[in-house]
């Protein structure tokens, strides 16, 4: 007899071969608290061990009107015309994916990752997987928003600028602040001629107040703004040799501020493949604090927002919410300065 032959054990044959009714069973395996003591508890889970039980969780999730299951809705981004994956291009969403999914698990909780093309698929989503609550990245016209606000469903931003206009949580981080650190950083070396290597603006709540926070550091200090230059192009590894080929076209430019590590990384390389030296020639600050920072070479001087803490206070709002605990509308990571090798002091200054 082959193993698709072999009847399936259910809660049932649990409960027999524990001496204990199938509520009880249930009770254990869904870690109802206060109905089993220790004794029945030992014995039913050497019951479901000796049985090989496996619970069936569609049958368990319309039973407890939960699946345990999160949904982790990432932007969806094209490469040379065709769908791509946030998570290849930019380090930045695989450590805020693995701090939610920590806490996650460690609360009893799996997740479930994905891209979304539009408000009736996230819906589709959210339906068709029973999701009990869900985060999402990126930006969206107010039809999602107002769309997914209908569903009545736990849902946590992340670096929104506009949730508190629908009613969400956010998780955010101080992307002005931040900014303005970086840029007071390279002023401090004497720096003047600094630019600004962003993604897009317009698109970008986030590029937008990084923007801001740059143009506070440097209207402050009193520099003319025509001598720093914004560029802007990819948000991506790519997107930082393209704008490591443009810098080369301001002779007077002695600094960057990228408003991403992955940008800043792919200037050094292009500056490195040309034979400049970072720092010497060029002064370049990122923003972020990516864990390869730390094994990049020079090390990338840049800004720490917590990215793994910041998807773990995601997941931690999230399962409050679901659990209808009384949730503050939004967290703010602070940013700090993370000296490393990629500036020095513009000795060329008068």
């Amino acid at each position: 007899m082959g193993c698709n032959d072999m009847a399936k054990v259910t809660m049932k044959d649990v409960a027999k071969r524990a001496g204990v009714s199938v509520a009880t069973v249930s009770n254990v395996l869904n870690n109802i608290d206060n109905k089993s003591n220790e004794a029945t508890r030992i014995k039913v889970l050497k019951a479901v061990k000796d049985l090989d039980y496996q619970m069936d969780m569609t049958a368990r999730s319309l039973s407890m009107g939960k699946s345990k299951l999160l949904g982790i809705f990432l932007p969806e981004v094209f490469s040379m015309g065709r769908p791509s994956s946030v998570l290849k291009d930019n380090p930045f969403f695989g450590e805020i994916v693995s701090g939610i999914e920590y806490e996650a698990r460690m609360n009893g909780y799996d997740v479930m990752i994905t891209c979304v093309k539009s408000d009736e698929h996230a819906k589709e989503l959210i339906h068709k997987r029973m999701l009990d609550g869900v985060t999402l990245l990126g930006m969206h016209d107010e039809k999602f928003w107002n769309s997914l606000k209908s569903m009545s469903i736990p849902i946590v931003l992340i670096d929104s600028y506009c949730y508190e206009k629908f009613g969400f949580c956010n998780v955010g981080t101080e992307d002005e602040q931040g900014a303005y650190l970086a840029t007071k950083h390279l002023l401090a070396l004497n720096h003047r001629n600094i630019a600004l290597v962003t993604g897009n603006s317009k698109e970008s709540e986030v590029n937008y107040h990084r923007y801001l926070g740059f143009k506070r550091a440097i209207r402050e200090n009193g520099v003319d703004e025509a001598l720093c230059p914004i560029i802007e192009e990819n948000l991506n590894f790519e997107g930082g040799i393209m704008a490591g080929n443009k810098l080369l076209c301001y002779n007077n430019v002695t600094a960057a501020f990228a408003v991403a590590d992955i940008m800043a990384l792919g200037i050094i390389k292009l500056m490195r493949q040309i034979g400049k030296s970072v720092p010497k020639d060029l002064s370049i600050i990122g923003f972020d604090d990516l864990s390869v920072c730390n094994y990049s070479f020079p090390g990338l001087t840049t800004i720490r927002q917590d990215i793994y803490r910041k998807g773990m206070e995601v997941a931690k709002l999230l399962i409050n919410k679901i659990n209808g605990k009384e949730t503050e509308a939004g967290v703010t990571v602070p940013v700090e300065l993370v000296l490393r090798e990629t500036t020095c002091m513009n000795t060329n200054f008068r």
